[in-house]
């Protein structure tokens, strides 16, 4: 089978070419002993099979980096049969940089100018057939979003395999040369290179007005995030039909498996299992898989159009305190909304390590459910002042989880070393290319419902096994049992059996939190039917609201908010983090930091308040 390389930098069009080539046929993890993402795929063509790697996205092969270093060991390697290298044919002599540090590797290739569309669209003129007589290997203008251009791709891979050509030339760099010394050669060489190649228009392009306020400091800032906000609140829109169709399934499913399996005796278990469980796993996973359908649409249109370069130059300067790109800023303003969102959107950054430290940090941003839970139990102990110090406490807090979580895990995740300022051309806005964006998210979407399906179904049994009590008492419960017997432990974090079951209940929805509280205060309600039916029923409140502040302190419920505030946010933010991270030991360490960082400020907390408090 021969194997073929996408070779070139970040934003140069890789992830595009990969996914219309291979399409659901590719499979993406780490590179052994890496943190840096492995992406593989097939596809056919002429009864052939072919191997396609997108390699890791870098400015260039001096090996400074993980990308870097792994891109360079596997070219120099011959594992590939052909390297396709891309480049952004709108902003040609810096991307061409890559071009220069793989000239001198003798390895076959083909030179792809993608994003044809908007160098045409700038007034920009390649001559394609100069630039492949004077690199001595095949160039291909193209535009790999509008999908059209494939077969002709595929036949020039085929021809190139049977017939390979190699650079005729490259970079005069002797030995020893210094790194600005061998910089100033590969520019050079670049310049001799594309002398008489582009010819751009006389015209010369001006910011538009959307692009001057958009590029202000102050307002600047203003409109990027309400676009981002203004996104998340379409994404929703797209999501809701789906996850209102999906929604009715435990509902049509529920009853008429229960009744079955009851009436031919099976054991009450199973019944739970088959009725309850497996209808709402199936609707989570729908919910997921429509969600990431509808943020990687409007990711996908605002990264088409140019604005998310934007909203990178904006908030670059604020982010990198935290070791991040500017484009971190999308994701982290989704995770407002929904942390299944911010995860998801970190597709846009450049390197995995900059988007699993992202997803942690978006972890530190409380989703919008648990605004509809913590002025709630606050109200219930604290006059509507009180509950206001209390959200502005957790607001504080979460640049300071932020804060700590890059301290952290950014060194380990993003070296000293490898953060760079950012240096980047303004793309044009331009139109996007809608037929490529649905595919891409559709492609995700299926393969995030995929996955989902066998990680929230093993982790729901593992809840469900601790939380189905089979008299529909909680006492029966084994999550009981467990709460009760490390009560002790519980307690000096500052929570009882029963505040500490809402926040393991927490765990795995936030909607469930106020029905675990009344199940396990006011009732005898099954907690394993609280949360796998978290978004139906209601609570009573003011009842509820009696009780818990007759059986537990104001410092615990204070305690109590702040950890289930900032634990693991759901499973189904936990099943994204692990699609999109292709981490287990990743996302299970991001998973043991949020839950051991909430029982120590739980702690802190509770402490700091009994004296006061009591």
């Amino acid at each position: 089978m021969n194997c073929i390389a996408l070779l070139g930098q970040p934003n140069s069009g890789k992830s595009t070419v990969f996914n219309q080539l291979t399409g659901s046929r590719q499979h993406v993890g780490n590179w052994p002993g890496k943190t840096v993402e492995k992406k593989n795929g097939s596809y056919s063509y002429k009864d052939k099979k072919y191997t396609v790697v997108d390699l890791p996205g870098s400015y260039g092969l001096s090996g400074n980096s993980d990308e870097e270093i792994i891109t360079e060991k596997f070219i120099k390697g011959g594992e590939a049969d052909l390297v396709c290298v891309l480049v952004d044919a709108s902003q040609l002599e810096r991307s061409m940089y890559m071009l220069a540090d793989f000239a001198a590797m003798d390895v076959p290739a083909i030179l792809i100018l993608n994003m044809m569309d908007v160098a045409t669209k700038q007034g920009k003129k390649i001559n394609d057939g100069l630039l492949a007589e004077r690199l001595g290997i095949p160039v291909l203008p193209f535009t790999a979003a509008d999908g059209k251009g494939f077969e002709g791709l595929k036949e020039l891979i085929e021809k190139e395999l049977a017939s390979p050509h190699k650079l005729i030339t490259a970079p005069d760099i002797k030995s020893g040369d210094e790194v600005t010394s061998a910089s100033k050669e590969k520019f050079e060489w670049i310049g001799r290179i594309l002398e008489g190649v582009t010819e751009a228009s006389s015209k010369e392009y001006k910011l538009s007005k959307f692009d001057n306020v958009l590029l202000k400091p102050f307002w600047g800032k203003v409109v990027t995030v309400g676009i981002v906000l203004a996104g998340f609140l379409v994404a929703m829109l797209v999501m809701s039909p789906f996850m209102s169709i999906a929604g009715e399934l435990p509902k049509l499913l529920g009853k008429p498996i229960e009744n079955l399996l009851t009436g031919i005796h099976v054991h009450p278990w199973l019944v739970s299992v088959f009725s309850l469980l497996i209808p709402n796993t199936i609707y989570f996973c729908i919910s997921m898989a429509s969600f990431v359908f509808g943020v990687n649409l409007v990711f996908g249109f605002l990264e088409e159009i140019g604005f998310l370069a934007r909203a990178a130059y904006q908030f670059d300067g604020v982010l990198s305190r935290l070791g991040l790109q500017g484009k971190a800023v999308a994701p982290i303003l989704m995770g407002m909304g929904c942390t299944i969102g911010g995860a998801s959107g970190t597709r846009v950054m450049d390197s995995w390590g900059q988007k699993m430290l992202t997803m942690m940090v978006v972890w530190a941003v409380p989703c919008a459910s648990i605004w509809s839970i913590i002025p709630v139990v606050s109200g219930m102990f604290f006059p509507v002042w009180g509950t206001v110090l209390v959200c502005l406490g957790i607001v504080l807090y979460i640049f300071l989880l932020m804060f700590i979580v890059s301290k952290i895990f950014g060194r380990k995740l993003v070296p000293e070393e490898t953060r760079t300022g950012m240096i980047m051309e303004l793309p044009p806005f331009h139109k996007p290319h809608f037929k490529y964006i649905l595919k891409e998210a559709w492609i995700k979407c299926f393969d995030m419902f995929k996955r989902a399906l066998k990680t929230v179904t093993l982790v729901s049994l593992v809840f469900w096994a601790f939380s189905f009590s089979p008299s529909g008492n909680v006492e029966s419960s084994l999550l009981y049992k467990v709460g009760t017997f490390i009560e002790p432990v519980t307690k000096f974090f500052g929570m009882g059996w029963r505040t500490f079951m809402a926040f393991i209940t927490a765990a795995f929805a936030k909607e469930a939190v106020l029905g675990t509280l009344n199940a396990v205060f006011a009732g005898q309600s099954n907690v394993a039917d609280i949360a796998f039916n978290a978004s139906t029923g209601g609570v009573d409140t003011m009842a509820l609201s009696q009780i818990m502040s007759q059986t537990i302190s104001r410092s615990e419920a204070l305690a109590f908010m702040f950890a289930c505030t900032f634990s693991v946010p759901c499973l189904m933010a936990l099943s994204t983090t692990l699609k999109e991270s292709h981490s287990f030991k990743w996302t299970l360490r991001t998973a043991g930091f949020y839950i051991g960082a909430a029982l120590i400020l739980s702690c802190i907390v509770y402490h700091i308040a009994l004296p006061f408090l009591g």
